[in-house]
């Protein structure tokens, strides 16, 4: 009996370490994936990471290889935010219209009537373009191309019309990342005659530039360094394409300073939207001024002032966006905006190029995503005429894959604008 009752107690501890063994094995399971998912992924991740799958638990048998190759291809697989992802959009029906004579990145446009004035922007890199070129909506041609003045602007251009004189103010002169110039301009676009006009109190690079009450406004961009944000605020009086004083007046000061920004007028409110903090800078020491990347902040900010003289801070754009100084369009008691980039890829630190239409409805102050373009890009040159959105130039993704800039494009595109009332 006694022996008996020996083994059974010999059982019973057997059983109670194997029952140990197996609950010490899955909490330590438990505590493993919830260090690895929360504590050292999830937690440490910024807040563009919407979800996180951690890693696998290790595999018990060392010699199984395919289990391994499974585990390895679902290592630390993440979902990015929308905010790096194409929002759902509707499906558009583009068609590729006649291209523009020269592909343009960081160019300008001006519409006026049924022609698309288009003006400077890089080649590539190392070439930058001195000439205008001219889109007709009516026979949908290029033509009427003529030279800029010598002192004028490749790139970075602040620009507005008032119907017939287009006002071209500051922005970088020569390619790669060389200095700003505060000289600034007036064509005359019934005789394609250039005039100067007042110079820039300093240089600017993109800043937002309007008409409104009579006056020229210029305010924000990026200073002198090419990097640093600007928040001064000038305007000036003019009138037939001259100014009626003989210098800039300071004006209340723009909330949040950056180039690559859209600025509009309608129903007398000035408005501000998206842009950037932070640019390429040139390289020190470089002869040919070479870009040289720094960390930049795209933001999705927009403001408005009024007859109150004050900034408002408005409803924010579905995803930041920037490159969209002429990238938008005024239908309908809307603004349409097509395109431009978002804030960099998390994991890669690219640029990441917008897809999206955005339209801003300002009878409801509200923001709708209405449709998706035939590739992501920014910096696009925006038209609009009998129903149909065009854009022109820029430079466009990788591929559908791949929302990182390639290659600088003259592709002209329109389809029909469908807006939500």
């Amino acid at each position: 009996m006694a022996r008996q009752a020996g083994k059974q107690n010999c059982r019973r501890v057997v059983l109670v370490s194997c029952l140990a063994l197996l609950a010490a094995g899955l909490v330590g399971d438990f505590l493993w994936a919830s260090s690895h998912r929360f504590s050292s992924v999830g937690m440490s991740l910024p807040s563009s990471f919407t979800t996180v799958i951690g890693q696998l638990p290790p595999n018990s048998n060392g010699n199984d290889t395919e289990k391994k190759k499974e585990k390895n291809d679902k290592v630390r697989e993440r979902k990015l935010s929308a905010t790096f992802q194409d929002l759902a959009a509707p499906e558009l029906k583009w068609e590729k219209m006649a291209a523009a004579p020269v592909p343009r990145l960081d160019g300008a446009a001006i519409q006026i009537r049924n022609f698309l004035y288009v003006f400077a922007g890089y080649g590539t890199i190392d070439i930058v373009h001195s000439h205008v070129d001219i889109y007709n909506f009516v026979d949908n041609t290029w033509g009427g191309r003529f030279d800029m003045p010598k002192e004028m602007a490749h790139s970075h251009l602040g620009m507005v019309t008032d119907g017939r004189y287009i006002y071209i103010v500051t922005g970088q002169y020569g390619p790669q990342c060389r200095g700003p110039t505060a000289k600034t301009f007036v064509l005359d676009t019934d005789t394609n005659s250039w005039s100067d006009f007042v110079p820039l109190p300093v240089p600017r690079y993109a800043p937002a530039t309007q008409l409104w009450r009579g006056r020229l406004h210029v305010m924000g961009g990026s200073k002198e360094n090419r990097h640093t944000p600007g928040l001064e605020h000038w305007s000036i009086a003019v009138k037939d394409g001259k100014a009626l004083e003989k210098e800039w007046r300071s004006e209340i000061p723009i909330p949040r300073g950056g180039p690559h920004r859209a600025c509009v007028v309608v129903d007398d409110r000035l408005f501000v939207i998206g842009g950037q903090e932070g640019d390429f800078m040139a390289k020190p020491g470089s002869p040919i001024f070479k870009c040289s990347r720094r960390m930049e902040v795209v933001f999705s900010d927009v403001y408005m002032l009024d007859e109150e003289m004050k900034w408002k801070v408005m409803p924010s754009m579905p995803k930041p966006d920037s490159h969209i100084e002429f990238a938008w369009k005024v239908v309908n008691n809307s603004i349409v905006i097509v395109g431009g980039t978002t804030e960099k890829h998390p994991e890669t630190k690219k640029m990441v190029l917008v897809g999206e239409i955005f339209q801003f409805n300002l009878n409801t102050m509200k923001w709708y995503v209405i449709g998706k373009l035939p590739y992501r890009v920014k910096t696009t040159l925006v038209g609009y005429w009998e129903g149909q959105l065009y854009f022109t130039s820029g430079q466009r993704d990788k591929g559908p894959d791949d929302p990182a800039p390639r290659k600088v494009i003259a592709e002209m595109w329109r389809t029909k604008l469908i807006l939500n009332p």
